[in-house]
């Protein structure tokens, strides 16, 4: 490593301080330091800052102040804010870099606006026989010396460049630089042999930038080096894994290898998604750890929400939604042989060391259907499952001969189903729904004081308010004879019922007010059933 001195000039005073870089056997530099453009910027950056006049007046005599390592340019020098090379004093053993700005004071009211200028140099003029301007969009002006044949092997701009003009010394100067640090830093990169070790210590981002300015310059070895390194390093979060991806996207015409790459977040294999989501479910389905199998269910939850948001292919959705159904219909089938072995006699009499397998496992079928069912709402797709649900009398007569302890687990599935229909996330048939009442309300209303007292997550408004609404959507008809049924379980049972009063007060204005609205008749229920009494 050598030291190079930096000076800059500023209100009079004279500051140097030392720069580490690296420096090839030929005197040139090998990957600058970013800490050189950064630390100039903020001397440009305060010398465009107005300045507070002095309190004392210039001495007409004064001295100018000039670099310690350059002469000021003769009038009728370019005033690019560049320094000239003929003028400049260069040590044979490292690259000069030097930072210059006008240093004569010049009335305030002509420069005070007047943005300056920060030119540094790189390599060593007296070895070199080619020089690059680059031309910053922040005020810089760099200027590389550096040698023909290094660029021509290693970059094709440079290549055609160079072809075009065979002067002895050619300049090349390239406008507008986005990146001047950038730029600077990959032609260094040419002068080095193990470019992906010079990598290694590079963040992703400015990798990336390295490989933008690299393509730009047709240095097809330095962009293999970066795809290697974004191949093996770690990508942190979702925006920098998708500005790899894009920017490896955007090479695939250059005709080398972004595969290795890409394959991070790509697959070769033609249809991998419905054999591994299936896997991933049976996976979780089986699990018999309640922690893990808590935490999965939550986050295979949220990852398919997600997927919801995303536009695909109804063939994709289809497949998805197949798997899912085949193992609820799974799951049921496991739930009745269940039932049927915990309704036997002798069952009851069993020891609970035979008893708790079984019970456990009923708990984690329910467990299973009642979260499958949440997904299939989130895919707006359960109406199949309130069908199947429906269809299921043999479990719904096995249920009232089982403990509560056991069987309310049934009901809290029957509960999620009611309160999807009434918030409208399930459209079910009318013949569904009707049987879906017959067949699940009475096991409901025998469950309900368990699920009140012995289920943290019961929630009993929302649960009879979709029990009314769905009773609701019925034909007035079977309305009356579900109500009427409920109305004599109700008065028996209190509080221990789930309270259906409001779908109650609905159907009776549906069959005892409507009907005289209707008809013309403008008097209310009440008035038209109560006699009349006059005065004498």
């Amino acid at each position: 490593m050598s030291e190079i001195r930096v000076t800059k000039v500023e209100q009079g005073q004279t500051k140097i301080r030392n720069v580490p870089i690296a420096v090839t056997p030929e005197g040139f530099w090998c990957c600058p330091s970013p800490n050189v453009f950064q630390k100039s910027l903020k001397t440009q950056n305060t010398l465009n800052k107005p300045k507070t006049p002095l309190p004392t007046a210039q001495t007409p005599g004064q001295k100018k102040q000039t670099s310690v390592t350059e002469k000021r340019p003769a009038s009728g020098a370019p005033k690019s804010g560049t320094v000239s090379d003929e003028k400049r004093g260069v040590s044979s053993d490292t690259p000069a870099v030097t930072a210059s700005v006008p240093a004569e004071r010049t009335p305030r009211s002509k420069t005070e606006n007047v943005p300056k200028k920060v030119s540094i140099e790189f390599g060593e003029p007296g070895t070199s026989d080619l020089r690059v301007i680059l031309l910053g969009k922040q005020g810089f002006t760099v200027k590389l010396n550096v040698h023909k044949n290094i660029l021509v092997e290693n970059s094709s701009f440079f290549s055609n460049k160079i072809s075009e003009q065979q002067p002895v010394f050619p300049c090349i100067e390239i406008d507008d630089c986005e990146d001047v640090e950038i730029y600077v830093e990959t032609i260094g990169l040419m002068y080095c042999k193990e470019l992906k070790q010079r990598l290694i210590k590079q963040s992703v981002s400015r990798v990336l930038r390295i490989i933008k300015v690299a393509e730009q310059l047709g240095f097809k070895s330095c962009m293999q080096s970066c795809l290697e390194y974004l191949e093996a390093v770690p990508w942190v979060g979702e925006e920098e894994e998708e500005k790899v991806v894009s920017s490896v996207r955007r090479l695939q015409s250059e005709g080398i290898g972004v595969t290795p790459v890409l394959k991070r977040v790509s697959s070769d294999i033609s249809k991998p998604h419905k054999d591994t989501f299936s896997h991933i479910l049976e996976l979780v389905l089986k699990s018999n750890e309640e922690r893990g199998r808590r935490e999965m269910k939550s986050v295979v939850l949220k990852l398919l929400r997600e997927n919801n948001c995303l536009p695909s292919s109804s063939d994709s959705v289809d497949s998805y939604n197949e798997i899912i159904y085949g193992s609820c219909r799974s799951c049921l089938d496991s739930m009745l042989i269940l039932f049927k072995q915990a309704a036997e006699p002798e069952f009851s009499g069993n020891s609970i060391d035979s008893r708790d397998p079984v019970v456990k496992q009923m708990v984690l079928e329910a467990d299973n259907l009642s979260w499958m069912l949440e997904i299939l709402t989130d895919r707006q797709a359960a109406d199949e499952f309130a069908v199947m649900w429906a269809s299921q009398q043999e479990l719904a007569s096995l249920h009232t001969k089982l403990p509560t302890v056991s069987r309310h687990h049934l009901s809290c599935i029957t509960s999620k189903l009611f309160v999807g229909i009434g918030k409208g996330e399930l459209l079910p048939s009318k013949d569904t729904r009707n049987l879906l009442l017959q067949t699940w309300l009475q096991p409901l209303i025998n469950d309900y004081s368990w699920l009140q007292h012995g289920c943290r997550s019961f929630d009993r408004k929302v649960v009879e308010e979709g029990i009314g609404r769905t009773i609701l959507t019925l034909p007035l008809e079977e309305q009356q004879s579900i109500l009427l049924s409920w109305l004599g379980s109700f008065l028996k049972s209190g509080d221990n019922c789930p309270n259906l009063q409001r779908a109650f007060e609905v159907w009776w204005r549906r069959t005892f007010v409507r009907p005289y609205a209707e008809s013309g008749n403008s008097r209310p229920l009440n008035q038209v059933m109560t006699p009349k009494v006059t005065e004498h």
